[in-house]
């Protein structure tokens, strides 16, 4: 009997996919503990006493210098491990760790609860579109990861919106975040996502993201208020998409 000539491409994409759905798990279980670090920190040093609190700080002081020894090593790790797979993972995970650990005490040191709470809704975001970029195709999940950081700009611009000392950064951030969805369109548009997108790839999805996140965002900056329902008719448009394309993949 002759072979099917399609098994290895099959297979290949079948341990493409695997190793995709692996990493996946790993960075779920990463959110899972870095969840965890965010919630003895809203306990202990959010909601604690002030013996508890003045503790935390000191605690919270050398682990922004143990997050940048573990992001030094990852970085050592990842360039000696570049050409071994496997081991190269393992550099890029230490990294981010301590990029994580050493990035999120400062913040937290600096702007204290909203930090915390930023914190606590970016990394659980991160570990379900860590999931989508898995499964899903790459123009739906260019698109999702989008969407989902317009919603998060646009909780930000309504929290920070009249904040006497964050309220100008906020702005200047979100400005930047329209820039670089004009970028990304552009880049679509210009076939240079070479790197991320398929030649056979639909832009279409990413164009109507990067619309529609800057629309929310622009009126997240107008309108603290407007910015509510602008969040809840995306949040709609990120399950509709997320939906469609489940659907499509099954």
């Amino acid at each position: 009997m002759a072979k099917n000539p399609n098994d290895k491409s099959g297979s290949a994409k079948r341990n493409q996919r695997n190793e995709l759905l692996n990493g996946a798990m790993i960075f779920f279980l990463a959110g899972c503990v870095a969840e965890m670090y965010l919630f003895l920190i809203r306990r202990y040093y959010i909601n604690g006493n002030v013996e508890q609190n003045l503790l935390w700080d000191d605690y919270l002081k050398n682990l922004v210098w143990v997050g940048l020894a573990v992001l030094a090593v990852g970085a050592v790790l990842s360039v000696l491990w570049n050409k071994v797979k496997g081991r190269r993972v393992i550099g890029w995970s230490v990294a981010g760790a301590g990029a994580f650990l050493a990035g999120a005490s400062t913040l937290i040191r600096m702007y204290y609860i909203p930090a915390v709470t930023l914190l606590s809704v970016v990394v659980p975001v991160a570990m379900v579109l860590s999931i989508l970029w898995a499964m899903y195709d790459r123009e739906c999940s260019i698109s999702l990861t989008v969407l989902s950081g317009s919603i998060i700009v646009m909780w930000i611009c309504r929290r920070l919106a009249n904040h006497l000392v964050l309220g100008t950064p906020m702005r200047v951030c979100a400005v930047l975040f329209l820039a670089a969805l004009a970028l990304l369109a552009w880049m679509t548009k210009k076939e240079k996502l070479g790197f991320l997108l398929p030649s056979n790839a639909d832009p279409f999805p990413i164009y109507l993201a990067c619309g529609l996140s800057a629309a929310g965002v622009a009126v997240a900056l107008v309108s603290a208020s407007a910015a509510y329902y602008a969040m809840g008719c995306m949040a709609i448009v990120v399950f509709a998409l997320a939906v469609y394309y489940t659907v499509k993949l099954l």
